[in-house]
């Protein structure tokens, strides 16, 4: 069995997971990942989608022609590969939507999202798969920003403060923001055969929970958004936290409407932005000089030099 750390859950698996950071095996996982039957129906589903259905606390999942799992009460996945995919292709959708799913299980709010360390705070950037997310926190990293959390970013709330489980993942980067961020020395091997693209052992990351201090909805600077910085009202705020969801149709369907919109509550006090800039490697160093400088004046940080 391998043992993983991922977003504070102690989890065993039979597969190796490739992306993150072994730990020591725990006697007493809070998850597992196993090889086993996994059945094409469920019976008694009361919802079904094109991809999934929901049976009571069960989910069964399938990434079409790669693998299909069951997810049992934020405890267990049961996966099986389809036709020829190999465990390591499937193991980038295990550890990504198979766990994503077990944290909504298990009543986390999971934004689709990296995270980087900020003074003592974790700062989120949030968007959709392609919109740069792993390149700014790998950019970051260089800087002296410790990784929190890739991909996703599991959040418990603590007394109305909201917390970000550090996650144990490498970054995921394409080999030509791998040469443009010269990481080269640090890339390991694909996170699927067919794609040329890697992952890349982060500068730093961070053991302990943080409290989360921003969150940045990353877009591209197209008419009419400028590049820059941006505070939304508190109303847009809260659409853009749960706008970026984890699987955000899934919300509804396991009747966390509730929890997402409380959530989205105590993020949007703490502060939401919107970083609208224009895409390309040469642009980088503006970038995260304006994120620097918006940190210092909002106490997160002294600008780093």
């Amino acid at each position: 069995m391998f043992s993983y750390r991922i977003s504070g859950l102690a989890v065993a698996s039979e597969v190796a997971f490739s992306g993150l950071i072994e730990t020591r095996e725990s006697e007493f996982p809070d998850a597992s990942v196993r090889r086993g039957i996994v059945p094409s129906d469920l019976e008694n589903a009361s919802d079904v989608g094109p991809n999934w259905q929901i049976a009571g606390s069960r989910l069964l999942l399938e990434i079409p022609g790669v693998v299909r799992m069951l997810v049992s009460a934020g405890r267990e996945i049961v996966f099986a590969t389809i036709g020829e995919t190999t465990e390591h292709d499937a193991a980038i959708f295990l550890s990504g939507t198979g766990i994503g799913m077990l944290l909504h299980q298990r009543g986390r709010l999971v934004l689709h999202a990296s995270a980087v360390r900020v003074g003592d705070r974790a700062v989120l950037f949030c968007g959709a798969s392609g919109a740069g997310k792993s390149t700014l926190a790998a950019a970051l990293g260089a800087c002296g920003h410790d990784l929190v959390a890739d991909d996703f970013a599991a959040i418990s709330m603590l007394e109305g403060q909201a917390f970000v489980e550090p996650d144990g993942r490498q970054h995921k980067l394409w080999q030509h923001a791998i040469d443009k961020l010269d990481m080269g020395d640090r890339r390991g091997g694909p996170v699927r055969t067919t794609l040329a693209k890697f992952y890349v052992e982060p500068s730093a990351t961070v053991i302990e929970p943080l409290p989360v201090g921003a969150i940045f909805q990353l877009r591209e600077a197209r008419p009419p958004h400028a590049p820059g910085i941006a505070r939304p009202n508190i109303v847009d705020a809260g659409l853009i936290v749960r706008r970026n969801a984890y699987r955000p149709a899934m919300v509804k369907r396991l009747g966390q409407q509730d929890l997402y919109f409380a959530g989205a509550a105590a993020l949007a006090r703490t502060g939401v932005f919107t970083l609208t800039r224009t895409l390309g490697f040469q642009h980088m160093p503006t970038v995260i000089g304006w994120l620097e400088d918006h940190w210092s004046a909002d106490g997160l940080v002294t600008r780093a030099s």
